[in-house]
């Protein structure tokens, strides 16, 4: 079948269903055992979380069942970002995990990523990252009018 375009349709038989998933752990242990060790890992700062994820964290984050890997801290959260071209003006916005069904069903297909923030240390990590909606294609929805300026 040909859609929108004359891209191929895929069809989803569950478009809430995480699909092409790709989980970080291994690197996040890796990670975290060169710390550990009183190595740097690669050069990079671990604890070096944008504000803007902090506040995401805070404000939109699901508090996490372990504590921060680094401070020990129980203000751990991991916020879930979702992006794609069908999504419009809302690509790149943190959201509640409630919210993917519901958006799973009204897009064709947006990535959702996961990261863990803890906003005393600043530490921060990808968990995991997959794919959801219901592969029919769709034009992006309008923006608001409040947003245009």
């Amino acid at each position: 079948m040909l859609g929108v375009g004359q891209q191929p349709i895929q069809v989803i038989a569950d478009p809430t269903q995480p699909r092409s998933v790709i989980n970080y752990g291994l690197q996040r242990r890796s990670v975290l055992r060169s710390l550990l060790r009183g190595r740097p890992f690669d050069g990079v700062d671990v604890c070096d979380a944008d504000p803007y994820l902090i506040k995401a964290a805070r404000f939109h984050g699901v508090v996490a069942e372990d504590s921060c890997p680094i401070c020990r801290a129980d203000a751990l959260s991991q916020v879930t970002y979702i992006y794609g071209e069908q999504l419009g003006h809302v690509s790149g916005a943190a959201v509640h995990p409630r919210r993917l069904a519901e958006l799973a069903v009204k897009t064709g297909e947006f990535r959702v990523y996961v990261v863990e923030v803890c906003p005393d240390c600043r530490w921060n990590h990808l968990l995991t990252s997959y794919f959801l909606g219901d592969g029919v294609t769709r034009k992006a929805p309008r923006r608001p009018r409040d947003l245009l300026d």
